[in-house]
Formats: C-alpha cells, structure tokens, sequence
C-alpha cells in the first residue's frame, strides 16, 4: 500500500488541463493541428513523388517547407512579442486552413495538379505555422499556475509524440484509402477545427515591454538576452548538443542492414523506439513537477542520451539497439519538458516569442548540421563506429556545459516576480 503514492507520482500530471480552461483549448488546438500537420506531411511528399517520379523533387519540397519554417520562427518570434498572441494563433490557423483547401484545390484541377502551386504552398504553410507554433507556446506560461510549467511541457510534449507515432500511420491509411486529394481534404477539416478552437481560448495580457522599433534590432534584442542569461544560454547550447549529436535516424538505414543485417521491419521498429521511448517517459513524468533543481537535470539527461546512442553503436544485437534508442527517446523527452519549464520561467514576457524563436532555430539548423555530421562519420568510421563517436562526444559536451554553467546546475522554476535576468537565479 506504501509503494501506491509514490506510482502515482510517477503519472503524468493532469493538473494544467484540470485547473485552466486556457490550457485545455490550447492542448486541444495543438493537439488537433498537429495531427492536421502529420497527415499533410504524408500526403505532400506521396503526391510530388507520383506528379514527378523524382525522389529529388520530393527532397527539394522538404527543403523548401523547412527554409520556410526557419524564416517563419525569426518572424514569428517578434510578432508574438508584439502583437496579441491568442490574435496570432487564431489567424496562423486560419491561414493554414486556407493553405490546405488550396492543397485540395489544386489536385482536383482537370488538367492535374500544378507544381509551382504546391512549392507556394509549401512556403507559405512553413511560415505561418512555426508562427502558429511560436505564439501557441509562448501563450501557455499565462494559462497555468506557477510552479506548473514542466506539467504543462509534459503535456505539450505528449501532443507533440502522440503525433508523430500515430498522424502518419492514419495520414498513409488515408491517401491509401481515399487519394492524395482526400488527405488534404481531411486535413483541411481538422485545421479548421482548431482554428475554431483557438477562438475560445480568453484574453490573455502580455508585456509588449519598450522594445526597438525595428524587427532586426528587437530580434538582436532577444538573441542579447539569450547570449548573457546564465540560465537560457546554457539551456539552448543543450539542445543544440542533443540534435547535433544524439538523433542517429540519418544512420537507420545503414546500420540495420549493413550491422545488424536486417530487413525493413527492424528499420522501422528503430524508427519508432525513439518516439515510444518518448511516450513512456511523458507519460511518467509527474516526477518532472517535484524537481527543485531542473537545471542539473537537463545536462544529464542530454549526456546520458548521448551513451545510449554511443550504446547502439556498441551493439550488434536488433534488441539491445532497440532498448538503446529507446531510452534515448526518455532521456530526450525529460531534457524538453524541464528546458521548457525553465526557459519559460527565466524569460520575461516580452522576450518569449524571440527566446522561442531561438529555441527552434536551433533545433532547426542543429538537425540539419547533426544529420550532415552522422552522414560524414559514417563514412568516414563506418555507420557502428559513428554513432558510438557521435554519442560519446554528446555526452563530453554536455557534461562541458554544466561544468561550465554554475547558474544552470543551481536553477529551478523562477518564482512568481523574480526577475528573469537575475544572474544568480
């Protein structure tokens, strides 16, 4: 009976959608988008592929969609500090309810769908929503009680895995089903539905704060406050750590034929470990709220991510890979939802959208520049010896950060009115 307190413990807390209505829309609007986002993102690549046949315009599509969303969080960081953020997340919605129809539109045509209109809509759809995203995140501190910040990033986190497990799996069924067209249909629905959602959401008051005039020096403003925060700055050169050197999916692929010599199926259950370890850990982390000092939580997490995935190189067993990359996506998962909580605690009002923003670019360019290293090592080491490599120096370089970070390893969640810059937080 004694152990009972403690297991419940370990459940993800509840708490932010049981005490805020604001936070239950908001969970719901994202929710539902990102399952809108997941089927898109099955249903634009299986139909540039079938109007081309070409692998490589499929690649140029992605590409164009992730330059987009790049732009999108260096202009969507200083919107939502300037302009009103529930306004913003209504309006991005709306815009990519209108994106999607398009999408539809256009592959209905009578004489077949038109390229040029879906590499417009790829743009268009990366800017509005990392917008979107950006000012749904940064709405959230406002919604919950103090103190319920890695609740709420708990919470977050599990739309964000229950997404990606489940949206492409039912995405592909769909175009299967239906066609290409149909998925966009579908898909416009469910973007018009959170659109609808996020009307309801209530007013929230932000500090627009006395900010530059211009968009460039209030975005130079954001990234000054990220590069002398003792507590932000360390946090995003941690995630910049993780997604350069801990996200081995480049390397799937290779490794499952050429070491552990087997098929399909097994790359695919190494594609999932990840994700599934990252559910697991969601769902378990209540114990996320409890921790005074998360701040020496999120190194080790990113440095233990980094032996798991030293971990799987080590292996030549599909099981002990499996197990690996599984505890890698647990491990990952505990790093986001207490970064979360303490960026958003150590950053005043007016600067979260440009902290935000800062916070996804780096996890942008850093996925970008971790998968082109894990394709260098590989070559160069072979595919085992590269991840085993690439691991290792995750886990140096994260343990380097703390060390050299005395404000992170002492920080928690920011009380109510403490200032955000306060060195010694």
């Amino acid at each position: 009976m004694g152990a009972r307190p403690g297991l419940a413990g370990l459940v993800i807390d509840l708490g932010p959608l049981r005490e805020g209505r604001g936070f239950r829309i908001v969970f719901a609007v994202r929710l539902i988008s990102l399952f809108g986002g997941g089927f898109r993102l099955v249903a634009l690549p299986l139909q540039v592929y079938a109007m081309t046949g070409s692998s490589v315009l499929v690649a140029s599509v992605t590409v164009v969609n992730g330059l987009a969303s790049f732009g999108g969080t260096l202009v969507g960081g200083v919107l939502a500090d300037r302009l009103d953020r529930r306004r913003l997340v209504v309006v991005s919605l709306a815009v990519e309810t209108l994106v999607v129809a398009l999408f539809a539109v256009n592959t209905y045509l009578p004489g077949g769908p038109e390229l040029g209109v879906v590499y417009v809509c790829a743009t268009v759809n990366g800017v509005i929503g990392t917008m979107g995203l950006i000012a749904q995140q940064t709405l959230v501190p406002a919604l919950v009680a103090p103190g319920r910040l890695a609740a709420a990033g708990a919470l977050l986190a599990l739309t964000a895995q229950l997404g990606a497990v489940t949206a492409p799996a039912l995405g592909g069924a769909l175009v299967s089903l239906g066609g290409v067209g149909a998925g966009y249909l579908v898909t416009c629905g469910i973007t018009a539905a959170a659109t609808a959602a996020a009307w309801f959401v209530p007013p929230v008051a932000t500090d627009p704060g006395a900010g530059p005039a211009s968009a460039p020096r209030a975005l130079a403003e954001g990234l000054a406050f990220v590069a002398r925060h003792p507590v932000v700055r360390p946090l995003l050169l941690l995630g910049f750590v993780q997604v350069l050197f801990t996200m081995p999916a480049v390397l799937i692929p290779e490794f499952t034929d050429r070491v552990l010599q087997a098929d399909a199926a097994v790359a695919g259950l190494l594609y999932t470990a990840p994700a599934a370890g990252a559910l697991l850990a969601s769902l378990a982390s209540g114990w996320t709220g409890r921790v005074r000092r998360g701040g020496a939580v999120v190194p080790a997490a990113v440095a233990l991510g980094g032996i798991c995935t030293a971990a799987a190189g080590l292996g030549r067993a599909a099981a002990l890979a499996l197990a690996a990359l599984a505890l890698l996506g647990c491990c990952q998962a505990v790093e986001e939802i207490l970064r979360y909580a303490l960026i958003q605690s150590h950053t005043p009002d007016a600067l979260r959208g440009r902290v935000t923003s800062a916070w996804l670019a780096q996890a942008t360019v850093g996925g970008s520049l971790g998968a082109t290293l894990m394709g260098a090592l590989a070559a160069a080491l072979g595919t085992a010896a590269a991840l085993v490599a690439a691991g290792t120096a995750g886990a140096l370089a994260a343990a380097a950060v703390a060390l050299t970070a005395p404000g992170l390893r002492r920080a928690g969640e920011a009380a109510p009115g403490l200032p955000a810059t306060d060195p010694d937080c």
